[in-house]
C-alpha cells in the first residue's frame, strides 16, 4: 500500500540521478490542474488574474500521500484553501504540500461505488 502512495515525479540528486519522493505521516502532495490565471465563470465571462477573490477554496490533484493519510488516494481531487500552503518546486514543476486536515471535501469516481452520501460538485 505504501508504494501506491508514492509519488511519480522525483528531484534530481548531485550526480543527476532522480530521486524517489516519499511523503511523510498525514502530508499530501498536490499539483493544480490548470495554470493560476485568467479562467472563465460557468456562463462564459473571462475573469482576469488581477481580479479580487474573497476566500475561495480551490481544487487540486493529489500526486502524492502520506502513509497516515486516511480519506484520499492518488488522483483524486481535492478542495482546500489556497492561502494555507506550501509551494515546492521539484523538476520545474510546481506543487503544494498539504495536511489531510486541512482538506475539505474529496472527489473522486471511487466514492460513488463505496455508497457515499455526500454532495456530487
Amino acid at each position: 500500500m505504501a508504494s501506491s502512495k508514492t509519488a511519480s515525479i522525483a528531484p534530481d540528486n548531485a550526480a543527476g540521478e532522480r530521486l524517489p519522493i516519499k511523503m511523510l505521516n498525514d502530508r499530501i502532495l498536490v499539483q493544480f490542474d490548470e495554470a493560476e490565471g485568467e479562467r472563465r465563470s460557468a456562463g462564459g465571462i473571462l475573469i482576469p488574474a488581477t481580479a479580487q477573490m474573497g476566500k475561495r477554496l480551490t481544487w487540486a490533484e493529489v500526486v502524492a500521500a502520506g502513509p497516515n493519510v486516511r480519506n484520499m488516494e492518488l488522483g483524486d481531487q481535492v478542495l482546500f484553501n489556497p492561502e494555507d500552503r506550501y509551494e515546492v518546486e521539484v523538476g520545474g514543476a510546481d506543487y503544494i504540500i498539504l495536511r489531510e486536515r486541512d482538506i475539505h471535501a474529496v472527489a473522486a469516481g471511487r466514492l460513488e461505488e463505496e455508497g457515499s452520501t455526500g454532495l456530487y460538485l
